[in-house]
């Protein structure tokens, strides 16, 4: 896969903490803490937005290509008009907003907090908040995709159908011990995959089959450190758009890496980066993977080289090879 390193005219100060492709073209929407949010477009290697703010935005989210939101360290849900480049206010927090989403299906802007709560707000209608939930400890990822609401909170992941939000229809505990730092919906099936604070990943997927149901738990990123293994946090899994069962994890010692969650096999490990991986995405057509190589805020030790974020283009070998792994496993 070829690599490039984005370009800008005013580079990012600060942790970046989300990057997200748009619903429909290669144009990139970056959050971070130095209080801006970017439009990156990708084809044409331009940056069509930069929004700035006084408060760190911790994540972001596309409502489709010419709307976008944001989770500020203020509390506030702020609503960016990219083409116009206007920004609104569409709801807060009594505490740090560090979680925000849109849903398609629902036309509702969904966000959470240090407050422990979960909102929904309707954009259809001029009543700022549709739906509050009171949760019992913080949100420390969130993720969605469709109908389904997937919350990962301490060491417990809850998925809800935002049809009815009255109490989750899954409840589950991957591992007693598994505290918990990023949540992927699987995009193909009912399921899910959550990353750990000391390298592990588990996963949760449901077929249409019971027998082909999946559930297991690996060490990801193990590293030898003087003859001794170091765990790192796992920053963020996504699922290939285009390849069924695949997937690739990012760490907080610049690892990335693609796994089948099938064969449970280790497929391809990219050159590290200079910082933690705080975060991925994949484009529209599972051809491009953003990648975010900056501190996180995680660790003391952390290396602080200027943050960066690098393209790669997936080739078709590449996607022809993991294809042909895949259905060889699925046989």
């Amino acid at each position: 896969m070829d690599r490039v390193c984005l370009e800008f005219e005013n580079p990012i100060r600060d942790a970046i903490s989300k990057v997200r492709f748009a619903p429909k073209s290669n144009n990139l929407l970056i959050s971070s803490w130095d209080s801006s949010l970017r439009l990156y477009d990708v084809d044409s290697s331009v940056l069509r937005l930069e929004a700035p703010s006084e408060v760190a935005l911790l994540d972001c989210s596309f409502q489709d290509e010419s709307i976008a939101f944001s989770a500020g360290s203020d509390g506030l849900i702020r609503r960016y008009y990219l083409h116009s480049g206007i920004i609104d206010i569409i709801g807060s927090h009594d505490d740090i907003a560090t979680c925000v989403g849109y849903s398609d299906e629902t036309c509702q802007v969904i966000t959470a907090g240090f407050d422990k709560r979960l909102m929904l707000n309707d954009i259809r209608t001029e009543k700022a908040l549709s739906y509050l939930i009171n949760l019992d400890a913080e949100v420390e990822s969130m993720s969605l995709f469709g109908l389904n609401l997937t919350l990962a909170i301490g060491t417990s992941v809850h998925v809800y159908d935002l049809r009815n939000l009255d109490k989750p229809v899954q409840s589950e505990q991957p591992h007693r011990d598994i505290q918990i730092r990023c949540v992927s919906s699987i995009p193909y099936s009912k399921g899910f995959a959550v990353g750990s604070v000391d390298g592990r990943v588990a996963l949760e997927i449901s077929y249409s089959s019971n027998s082909n149901d999946i559930g297991y738990t690996f060490r990801c990123h193990p590293r030898s450190v003087n003859g001794r293994y170091h765990f790192v946090p796992v920053n963020e899994i996504v699922f290939n758009p285009l390849v069924c069962g695949v997937f690739v994890t990012g760490d907080n010692k610049g690892h990335v890496t693609t796994w089948d969650a099938r064969s449970r096999k280790r497929l391809l490990e990219l050159p590290r980066y200079p910082n933690s991986v705080a975060s991925l995405s994949y484009n529209q057509g599972g051809q491009l993977l953003a990648v975010a190589s900056s501190h996180t805020y995680q660790e003391a030790k952390e290396i602080v080289d200027p943050p960066q974020i690098f393209i790669h283009k997936v080739d078709d070998s590449y996607i022809r090879s993991v294809s042909a792994g895949s259905s060889r496993t699925r046989r």
